[in-house]
């Protein structure tokens, strides 16, 4: 599971894939040219290049707005597909041009797309996406739509990443817990014995999408750099009681959200009562609860942990990192917090890499999901593909 140099690639590859996230977050598409080689326990990885593009103010503006129904909302979704599907296509410019390699050396691209439902109760998720006009714009095979398959089998449709966190961190005699913090937050608790029918995931609650839209609210910042707003800020033991009682954070896995649930209009129902409350103290208090909703998911489900990985954007936050460690001391386990740098994979990009690999999976008809995460009735292969 090594990572080595990167070297020029020059001729076709079919182990060299692309993949593309772009989250919960909305600051825009993050994306990773990698080598995968050997299989299924003796496989590594090589990152040749990575690549972020910023989302132009509009289309960020826009993709918020799809969050919730609104005037003529499916021409408006078509439009903002295609413009995501550009923002894709150029950061995958910024990829083979680093590289040094041409489109048609690349076996396929693995593209989340941009969410803005998931109701895999109700049999549906939707991720903005143009496949077709990624395809058209790149000369790449272009894979989408991972999680459809998943829910149409009964399950979650996400997390997807559990398995492929297993082979990239997983550890002999080592129990890990691989906890990505973007918008949403969820933990994959990996195998002690490299057994991926013992793999765990889930998603436990608000990552940063709580933290960004109170800042963006009150400071018009996108997000709070480090977290040092919040640490200026007090906890507020009665306002954080009341959030914690969500019945989302005691539900048993499978289970998966976002912006469904976690939004301005669940945010203002809990203040209310709380109006001369500092602002600081409820980005603070927004903070313990991403922390505490994370730790008290990882004693239910990983009580032989050693170590915690965080990556995704709140990776970043140094108060939301000191509050995890915080709540993992009180509950006198002796567990470090570290990034999946320690790992030697940056956090900002196992999504992205997660995404390639799932596309590598697709084109081995290889199953992309785990029954046991995500209550899918049997494995399936997950995605869609749109031909070059």
């Amino acid at each position: 599971m090594g990572l080595g140099a990167p070297p020029l690639v020059t001729a076709r590859a079919a182990s060299v894939y692309i993949g593309l996230m772009s989250g919960t977050s909305l600051d825009g598409v993050d994306g990773v040219l990698a080598h995968f080689s050997g299989g299924e326990g003796t496989a590594s990885t090589r990152r040749l290049a990575s690549a972020h593009v910023a989302f132009p103010p509009e289309l960020r503006a826009e993709l918020m707005a799809l969050q919730q129904s609104g005037i003529d909302e499916i021409h408006r979704e078509a439009l903002a597909a295609n413009q995501l599907a550009r923002c894709y296509a150029t950061c995958v410019q910024d990829l083979l041009r680093q590289a040094g390699t041409e489109p048609a050396q690349i076996q396929a691209i693995g593209a989340h797309g941009q969410t803005v439902r998931h109701r895999p109760e109700l049999g549906y998720t939707r991720q903005i996406n143009n496949g077709a006009l990624l395809a058209e714009l790149t000369d790449i095979d272009v894979i989408v739509d991972f999680r459809s398959r998943d829910i149409a089998a009964g399950g979650q449709g996400a997390p997807l990443v559990p398995l492929f966190h297993q082979q990239m961190f997983g550890a002999e005699n080592h129990q890990r817990v691989i906890a990505n913090i973007g918008g949403i937050s969820n933990i994959s608790v990996l195998s002690a014995q490299s057994d991926r029918a013992a793999v765990v995931g889930f998603d436990t609650g608000p990552g940063n999408v709580l933290l960004d839209l109170w800042v963006q609210r009150q400071r018009g910042q996108a997000y709070d750099a480090g977290g040092n707003w919040a640490a200026s800020g007090v906890i507020n033991p009665l306002l954080l009681q009341k959030l914690l009682r969500e019945p989302f954070f005691s539900r048993m896995p499978p289970k998966s959200t976002g912006r469904d649930l976690f939004n301005l209009t669940w945010l203002d129902r809990h203040l209310a009562g709380f109006a001369d409350l500092k602002p600081a103290d409820v980005q603070a208090t927004l903070t313990e609860v991403t922390a505490l909703t994370l730790v008290q998911a990882i004693q239910l489900h990983a009580r032989t942990v050693d170590t915690v990985y965080v990556c995704g954007g709140g990776a970043f936050n140094t108060f939301l990192l000191t509050r995890i460690a915080a709540a993992l001391a009180a509950a006198d386990t002796n567990v470090g917090v570290l990034t999946t740098a320690a790992l030697d994979i940056p956090p900002e990009q196992v999504e992205a890499l997660a995404f390639a690999w799932l596309a590598q999976r697709f084109t081995q008809r290889e199953p992309g999901n785990w029954p046991a995460v995500t209550g899918a009735s049997g494995e399936r292969i997950c995605g869609a593909l749109y031909p070059r």
